[in-house]
């Protein structure tokens, strides 16, 4: 059979070879080829030499053969196409991240085995997993420190990782053996009789998705006490060989914190759990308790802006898909409860003419970029507006990319100016406003209810099933068409909005605890229609395998106001509109 891979080599080798044996020497020949050319460059005045490739085999992880993902261990059979799947690639990403943690969660069970390891969830801006043990006090620095030796001794004698199906009624026995009573709850609505697990040094367990092969690829981790917890550190993968300095980031694990302890008044924990509960009939209660919680933070928050009397702005931001037009909205009205007039202001009229646009590397316009907006106008116009001034907006035009004039505003003594926009987090936005004249608020789904202990549910995923759904329902967009877009989207959010998450006077949690249900009738089928062979196919499977893991459920009990429907439609917001100002 012969192997294709995408630089136009072709591998040829007997029946039954695995992909990662081809990619071992492919791996092998490319590193020959490399230091032959840099040997040469070196020989040639003024030619520096090419750094490593890290394509090809040299640090896969796994491969797309023939259009579908697959483990490094497939036997290949007839000619196929290979596309290796490395560190730097989602894929390959989240391949090294899950055999990690069964690395760690084998080497902490055989340090400590009365010890139950939870990956509770992910920290992008920390760079690794914040975990949990119950049934004990928290790790130590020097716990933490065994159980990493015991990680690396493992990597040294390069433990495969051993892939085999069980019928699911063993592997139910096997977790609820273990105690393990949340991935044997998750199990009892699967609706396949059988299930994968993987075995490493002897523990079997399930994790969703594939593993490495051996543990002698995980070579980059490092394990750090992060009361009440530790964080499991793994590389940034744009950097695949560093691990990113520790660092706090009290305002978002105390919403994560937050979130978890909401969970636990629903009694739901679990994905399983949230089955149990729509098996039971308990959907009405979960939805509103859940909207009411949400409910009161905002509530919350409008109270805390209108006792200070100073604040005249609101900064909303937030990642895609997080619910921030609702939020904006419901903010605006209970704001109007607490004695205060809101008026919307749009960023989006301050961007520059679209001859003064900055571009990006591929020489796109950069509409995200703080330099595609005219910020001496907008702060300008802030401090009139805040002073009770009249006040000449500006109106952006789309279709012709220029900037036309706006109405004329005036606002009273009560009124609270509302800007949504990426870099509402970003003190560059409106460095002429008092600091004690703006309140910031950070909107995202942060969600904490995973499938199980070590299975955690992607916050980023959440926000992509969002969209899915909103983007067909109301911009006539085919799963395709989002799921191509969707990296550019993220790219963006991981420049010009976490890394100000901190700077926020307030974190609004927009995730909710039966979500996924609702949406998976409403997403099943917008996948479904991505095309076998497309980039795309890839994601909208896994997003499939993941769903299929929650009850559907209709969307009866979802309020009209909820943050649910500005994805699934139906909202009584959608023509809400903030308090009109008036005009001059």
């Amino acid at each position: 059979m012969q192997a294709r891979l995408p630089d136009g080599r072709i591998y040829e080798a007997p029946p039954g070879t695995t992909v990662g044996d081809i990619l071992k020497v492919a791996a092998r020949d490319l590193g020959a080829r490399e230091r032959r050319e840099t040997v040469a460059a070196l020989a040639r005045p003024g030619q520096p030499p090419r750094p490593p490739s890290e394509t090809a085999g040299w640090l896969a992880m796994g491969a797309v053969v023939n259009g579908k993902l697959r483990e490094l261990t497939t036997p290949l059979l007839v000619d196929v196409d290979v596309v290796p799947v490395t560190v730097v690639d989602n894929d390959g990403v989240r391949i090294y991240r899950r055999s990690l943690a069964f690395l760690m969660v084998t080497a902490a069970a055989e340090i400590f085995p009365d010890a139950a390891v939870f990956i509770e969830h992910s920290a992008t801006t920390v760079g690794g997993y914040f975990c949990e043990v119950h049934g004990r006090p928290p790790f130590s620095q020097a716990e933490l420190d065994q159980i990493e030796r015991r990680m690396r001794e493992i990597v040294a004698e390069d433990a495969p990782f051993v892939k085999a199906q069980v019928p699911l009624k063993a592997a139910i026995d096997l977790f609820r053996a273990r105690g393990e009573e949340d991935k044997a709850r998750l199990l009892a609505h699967r609706q396949k009789d059988t299930l994968i697990v993987y075995t490493l040094r002897g523990r079997q367990d399930y994790f969703q998705g594939y593993m490495v092969p051996s543990a002698g690829s995980l070579r980059h981790f490092g394990l750090h006490a992060f009361p009440p917890g530790f964080m499991l550190k793994f590389p940034h993968q744009s950097r695949p060989t560093e691990l990113s300095p520790t660092r706090p980031y009290p305002k978002l694990f105390a919403v994560f914190e937050e979130a978890g302890h909401w969970l636990e008044r629903l009694d739901i924990r679990s994905a399983g759990a949230l089955n149990d509960a729509i098996v039971a009939g308990r959907l009405p209660e979960i939805s509103l308790v859940a909207e009411a919680l949400h409910e009161a933070r905002i509530a919350r928050i409008a109270a805390d802006i209108a006792d200070r009397d100073r604040v005249k702005v609101v900064l909303v931001a937030g990642p895609s898909s997080s619910g921030k037009t609702t939020f904006a909205k419901r903010l605006a009205v209970q704001l109007l409860v607490n004695g205060r007039r809101p008026f919307a202001l749009c960023l989006d009229d301050y961007f520059v003419d679209r001859d003064k646009t900055p571009r990006d590397a591929s020489g796109q316009y950069d509409y995200e970029c703080l330099g595609a907006l005219d910020l001496e106008l907008f702060n300008e116009h802030l401090l009139l507006l805040a002073a009770g001034r009249a006040t000449q907006l500006p109106h952006y035009v789309f279709q012709t990319g220029r900037r036309e004039v706006g109405p004329m505003v005036t606002l009273g003594a009560d009124a609270i100016i509302i800007v949504e926009g990426i870099h509402g987090l970003n003190p560059a936005l409106v460095p002429g406003l008092p600091p004690e004249r703006v309140h910031r608020v950070y909107v995202s789904a942060i969600t904490q209810l995973n499938l199980d202990r070590h299975n955690r549910v992607s916050t980023t995923d959440c926000r992509l099933v969002r969209r899915i759904v909103r983007d067909a329902a109301s911009r006539g967009y085919t799963a395709t068409d989002t799921l191509r877009r969707w990296e550019s989207v993220t790219r963006g959010e991981k420049q010009h909005i976490f890394p100000f998450q901190e700077n926020s006077d307030a974190i609004f949690n927009a995730a909710l605890v039966h979500e996924l249900a609702v949406l998976r009738p409403f997403a099943e089928p917008l996948l479904l229609q991505v095309r076998h062979g497309t980039r795309e196919y890839l994601e909208a499977n896994r997003l499939l395998s993941f769903l299929q893991w929650f009850r559907p459920v209709p969307p009866d009990h979802v309020p009209d106001n909820s943050i649910l429907r500005e994805f699934i439609g139906s909202s009584i917001l959608e023509r809400f509109q903030l308090w009109p100002a008036p005009q001059m």
